[in-house]
């Protein structure tokens, strides 16, 4: 784990034990972050920092939707970051954080074994990053926390802009007809589906998170409660960026199956017309065939009547299915 102190001069690391010390100072506060939450992490988290049994027992479990949790002291929020993973499949990063006047606490994880620890940590290290170049100078931990939120809101709008490359492409392919892989073109239909679906279910849901949180957090300064709201919108206009790629993918695709099942209605009526022409030949062939040509003799005068006669219903039928509009 890493403990900072942040304060107008900068953002310095400490040694963990200075933990107690720093919690005592005036002209900062306190940022750590843990990277996974183990047994010492869980005993800081309770006995020196005092924060709810709920809220750290969600912490160190795997939480599918966001939480949050609302005390009179503090307030801890669980947050979703995405990653794309192989096969379209999108991992849920999770970010925890317990928010007071004084601290900032981070908790990652869990995390599934497939991804890195380094892409959990990509936010906060962004952040810290910042801090240490000087380019960010929070007065206060909704501030930082708000910096390492707005870089998650950043994540899932780059992921936006990049599927919609990806949906711009498809439709490309499937105004220039080019079907050459028609499996290969659902497959990646289905999946910029399900990779947006799965980024605007994230930030509704953060939203309505950030909803409550402004509701009921009123120990939260004038200051704080402006960048809990600026982190809502955010979420908001995430969500509903997501949702009009959503949209456009879905006219893609419906414009991609109507001219698929166009082309199987126009083979079908090809197909009934093929057999409307053959089933008179097929019939009397049958039937007739074997009485005018035999081993012993041909019946040349029956045969050609017959010829004429199978020629002649095919021309009938044709006709027929040319009026029915058929070809």
């Amino acid at each position: 784990m890493e403990l900072r102190w942040v304060s107008p001069d900068g953002a310095r690391l400490c040694d963990p034990g200075e933990l107690h010390e720093l919690r005592q100072r005036d002209g900062g506060f306190v940022w750590l972050d843990i990277p996974v939450c183990d047994d010492d992490a869980e005993r800081i988290l309770l006995a020196e920092l005092g924060f709810h049994p709920m809220a750290v027992a969600e912490a160190r479990q795997r939480n599918h939707t966001p939480r949050v949790h609302v005390y009179p002291d503090h307030l801890f929020v669980a947050l979703h970051a995405p990653e794309i993973g192989t096969g379209g499949h999108v991992h849920y990063l999770e970010l925890d954080q317990f928010i007071s006047e004084h601290l900032l606490v981070t908790v990652h994880g869990p995390l599934n074994p497939v991804v890195p620890l380094d892409r959990a940590l990509a936010e906060t290290r962004q952040v810290t990053a910042r801090l240490e170049a000087g380019r960010l100078r929070p007065v206060s931990p909704f501030a930082l926390a708000y910096a390492v939120v707005s870089a998650i809101a950043r994540r899932e709008e780059a992921l936006v802009g990049d599927l919609a490359r990806q949906v711009g492409l498809l439709e490309q392919r499937v105004m220039g007809a080019a079907d050459e892989e028609p499996q290969a073109f659902l497959t990646a239909l289905f999946t910029a589906r399900h990779e947006l679906l799965t980024i605007r279910t994230m930030a509704s849901q953060s939203a309505e998170i950030y909803k409550r949180a402004i509701r009921l957090a009123t120990f939260v300064p004038r200051e704080g409660r402006a960048l809990l709201k600026d982190l809502l919108d955010q979420y908001e206009r995430v969500s509903r960026i997501s949702q009009s790629q959503l949209d456009f993918l879905t006219g893609v695709t419906e414009f991609y199956r109507a001219r698929t099942d166009t082309k199987m209605t126009i083979a079908a009526e090809r197909l009934a017309v093929i057999a409307a022409v053959t089933l008179p030949v097929t019939a009397l062939s049958s039937i007739v065939g074997m009485n005018v040509i035999v081993n012993d003799r041909t019946l040349w005068w029956p045969l050609v009547i017959l010829l004429a006669a199978m020629v002649s219903l095919s021309l009938i039928l044709l006709r027929w299915a040319k009026r029915q509009g058929w070809w």
